[in-house]
């Protein structure tokens, strides 16, 4: 099984960056590499609210995206969530704040992730671990803007 994790994360890593900068895909980099996932965006109140709920299984590298409006400090539970979630918590410029793994499902315990946070990615719980991301590492996804560590490239106009 860590024979197939690393070839993941090798393979991940062989794409670069900015190949990847879609509304539907985050990027993750780090010392270890890098990793894309395809995710489903929750960019407003009821679609944040319900999050991955009552879903019963999700594919290796996807995910949710919550987007918030503005930096704040968040937090999550796991009522009515199936599966165990990897919760990644970034700052405004993609730098990876928190990490809280295998958040337990059904669980109503508040998860804090820290103030100044725009953007949570939810991932499979134990993902992050073995696939080596660290609080430090940085997300890049067109909505952290052009002040982001990794912006996105803009599409040439022709």
């Amino acid at each position: 099984m860590r024979l197939f994790f690393s070839a993941l994360a090798l393979l991940a890593s062989a794409h670069p960056a900015l190949a990847a900068c879609a509304d539907d895909k985050v990027t993750i980099q780090g010392d270890w590499g890098q990793a894309h996932f395809t995710v489903e965006i929750a960019d407003d109140f009821d679609e944040r609210g319900r999050g991955l709920m009552f879903v019963e299984q999700m594919p290796m590298l996807s995910g949710m995206l919550f987007i918030y409006e503005r930096p704040q400090s968040v937090s999550f539970w796991m009522k009515n969530t199936l599966i165990p979630l990897d919760m990644i918590f970034t700052a405004p410029d993609g730098e990876i704040l928190s990490i809280h793994e295998n958040a337990i499902p059904h669980d109503t315990t508040p998860i804090q992730g820290g103030d100044g946070v725009q953007m949570v990615l939810e991932i499979n719980g134990g993902l992050s671990s073995r696939l080596g991301i660290a609080v430090g590492d940085v997300m890049q996804h067109p909505s952290f803007g052009p002040d982001a560590i990794l912006p996105c490239e803009l599409a040439s106009e022709g």
